[in-house]
């Protein structure tokens, strides 16, 4: 492996980082908010059925096995 040319390579990476994230679509922030509270709220049922399902399989275990 070469050290010479390592400097030059990583400012030309930094470089093609920089022109490449300007080229990126960012959403916007009203995007940003919408998306964030579908997450929340799509987590939030999932954890109450996972839940509900863990208190139902509990109880029936307890129910039949003590």
């Amino acid at each position: 492996m070469q050290i010479k040319g390592v400097p030059q390579k990583i400012m030309t990476f930094f470089k093609e980082v920089r022109l490449e994230t300007k080229r990126v679509n960012w959403p916007t922030r009203e995007e940003t908010l919408k998306h964030t509270l579908n997450v929340i709220i799509f987590s939030v049922a999932v954890a109450i059925y996972l839940g509900g399902l863990d208190f139902i399989f509990s109880v029936l275990l307890n129910k039949f096995v003590f």
